[in-house]
C-alpha cells in the first residue's frame, strides 16, 4: 500500500503539461474562486474531485461538464435517471480547454445549480512540481442544500444577524458557525494529495 501511494507521487511530480485554471462560483458575491494547477491531461472524472475538494463541496450530489451546447457526464446506472448528457469517460481536459482563455462550465447538484465557471489561464511546459495544487482562492464554499445562489446570499445575511427569526434554525441546521470568508489553503493541498484527491464516494 505504502509503495503503491509513493509510485502514485512520483508520478505526480514527473514532468508534465499543466494547465493553470481559475474557477469561480456564477453569481457568487464577494466572488468564491479558485486557481489550480492541474496535469493538462487529466479526466474530467478526476477533476470533478480536484473541484470538489478545493471548493469545498461534498461529492454528494449529481455533476456535469458543459462546453458549448455539449453535456459530458458520468456514466449513471440508475434506471429512474435519465441522462442529460454524454458519458465524460476517458475525457481529459485538455480536449475541452486547448488554448488560453478557453471556457467551459462545471455544474453541480441539479437541485441547487451550482454553476461554476472554469477558464485555462495558461499552460505550463515541462511542470515538476507536485500536482493538483491550489494555488489560491478566496471565500467559503455554500453548505450543502442551502438552495441555489440566491438563497444562499440570504443564508448569509441570516448567519450575520442574531437577532433574526430564523437565525437559531439555520444555525442548528449548519451545525453551528458558518464564517463567509473561511478559505484554508493548506487544507486543501493536504487534501489534494490523499487518496481520490480527499473526495468522500458515497
Amino acid at each position: 500500500m505504502y509503495t503503491d501511494r509513493l509510485i502514485t507521487k512520483v508520478k505526480k511530480i514527473m514532468s508534465t503539461t499543466a494547465y493553470q485554471i481559475h474557477i469561480e462560483l456564477s453569481g457568487s458575491k464577494p466572488k468564491i474562486w479558485r486557481r489550480l494547477i492541474i496535469p493538462a491531461d487529466m479526466l474530467l472524472s478526476d477533476l470533478h474531485k480536484v473541484i470538489q475538494t478545493a471548493m469545498g463541496w461534498t461529492n454528494a450530489h449529481l455533476h456535469m461538464f458543459v462546453k458549448g451546447e455539449v453535456m459530458l457526464e458520468p456514466a449513471i446506472d440508475v434506471d429512474f435517471l435519465d441522462s442529460r448528457g454524454i458519458d465524460y469517460s476517458g475525457f481529459t481536459i485538455e480536449k475541452l480547454l486547448q488554448k488560453k482563455n478557453d471556457k467551459i462550465r462545471y455544474e453541480y447538484d441539479f437541485g441547487d445549480s451550482w454553476v461554476h465557471l472554469i477558464k485555462l489561464e495558461k499552460m505550463i511546459e515541462e511542470y515538476e512540481e507536485t500536482l493538483p495544487v491550489c494555488k489560491a482562492g478566496a471565500m467559503n464554499c455554500p453548505p450543502e442544500d442551502v438552495g441555489g445562489i440566491w438563497s444562499f446570499q440570504g443564508f448569509k445575511e441570516i448567519m450575520k444577524n442574531p437577532s433574526h427569526p430564523e437565525h437559531q434554525m439555520y444555525k442548528e441546521w449548519i451545525g453551528g458557525h458558518y464564517d463567509a470568508e473561511y478559505f484554508d489553503l493548506n487544507r486543501i493541498n493536504d487534501l489534494l494529495q490523499d487518496d481520490n484527491f480527499g473526495v468522500f464516494e458515497w
